[in-house]
């Protein structure tokens, strides 16, 4: 029997990172479109390493590459509402880190959707699986998820 995730509260991610829904991103049901999700979890994971000065989109030798993702929708988010994206980890392997994500608008406490997100860790020439670089571990462990 599979159990379907809830809403978290805030207190269950490590690093926040604010954006904006944007005109295009509502379908004509009048809500965010669940593939834009994605990309608002994409945005944080990455921004997250860029502000650590652990990613140069450009020019990294060694990047992490989505592996896998599964997102469960609470409650929906449209334009123009104002999200806070959280993160946190919950499992850090040799090659691969899992994230658990949860996006919130803005001031609400409990998340309108909650993703599971794994980076493999990979040699940007070859593709080829690498260990984590310990400056990312340091960065990974520091936002751990409790338990």
């Amino acid at each position: 029997m599979t159990v379907r995730p809830v809403p978290l509260p805030r207190g269950a991610f490590r690093h926040f990172t604010s954006m904006d829904t944007r005109w295009h991103d509502n379908d004509v049901f009048g809500h965010v479109n669940n593939v834009v999700y994605y990309a608002y979890f994409d945005t944080a994971v990455n921004r997250h390493l860029i502000d650590a000065g652990l990613l140069d989109v450009a020019s990294s030798p060694i990047v992490g590459l989505v592996a896998e993702t599964g997102c469960s929708y609470f409650t929906p988010v449209s334009y123009p509402d104002l999200l806070d994206v959280g993160l946190a980890v919950t499992r850090l392997g040799s090659s691969s880190v899992s994230y658990r994500l949860g996006l919130f608008r803005k001031g609400e406490p409990m998340t309108a959707a909650l993703c599971r997100y794994i980076h493999v860790y990979v040699q940007r020439s070859t593709g080829k699986p690498v260990p984590i670089p310990q400056a990312h571990r340091a960065l990974f462990e520091s936002v751990a998820a409790d338990g």
